[in-house]
């Protein structure tokens, strides 16, 4: 997917994503959460969108959130403000493929279901991989391809409308794996049906 189609699909989506998408999504945000929750310190999310996991972050959290569509931001900001979510320390507008933000910054650099939407995936994860500290952690969910069966039949019949659905149906983990600093640590599918993917991966330390 181009820029301008990632823009354009959200900016359809926005209104109506909580209760579609999110719905789907919501117990891969969910258990990526409460890892990061035990961590403690400070998270970067990439491609926060509105915002849905942003109440779940502990009082111990300081969130960073980052998005390319303006209008799935704003809708973000305004429930900061109205459940006054004081864990949430700054929401920006940004291209994840180019991050404002110093080497080794965070503590935990999280990307939910967003890697399968963006641009140049690749080049996303270098700048997670830059920016995440030293003996950090890469939080991901996500929906990978599957190799065979009648799910990676209907993937790649909709593969040739990601730009008109927002996402890549026949995205392969792979291309989240190939970060030399990055070391896979945890992979467990998730329900529904396993359509979704939980990673933990760890940055070497030092």
């Amino acid at each position: 997917m181009d820029i301008e189609a990632v823009q354009s699909s959200y900016s359809r989506w926005a209104p109506i994503y909580d209760r579609t998408f999110g719905a789907v999504t919501n117990m891969g945000r969910r258990r990526a959460v409460e890892y990061i929750n035990r961590r403690g310190g400070s998270v970067l999310e990439v491609g926060v969108g509105t915002g849905l996991s942003l109440e779940h972050y502990g009082p111990q959290i300081q969130v960073t959130g980052i998005d390319f569509s303006q209008d799935m931001l704003d809708k973000a900001i305004a429930k900061v403000q109205r459940l006054e979510l004081k864990q949430v320390h700054e929401l920006r507008q940004m291209d994840a493929r180019s991050l404002d933000f110093p080497d080794n910054h965070f503590d935990t650099v999280t990307a939910m279901h967003v890697l399968s939407v963006v641009p140049e995936p690749e080049q996303v994860m270098a700048e997670i991989a830059r920016v995440c500290k030293p003996g950090g952690k890469v939080v991901i969910t996500n929906h990978f391809a599957r190799e065979r069966g009648a799910m990676a039949a209907v993937e790649r019949i909709f593969a040739p409308l990601a730009n008109t659905i927002g996402w890549h149906s026949d995205f392969h983990i792979e291309r989240v794996l190939g970060q030399e600093s990055l070391k896979l640590e945890e992979r467990r599918t998730l329900p529904p049906l396993g359509m979704m993917t939980f990673l933990v991966l760890g940055k070497a330390a030092g």
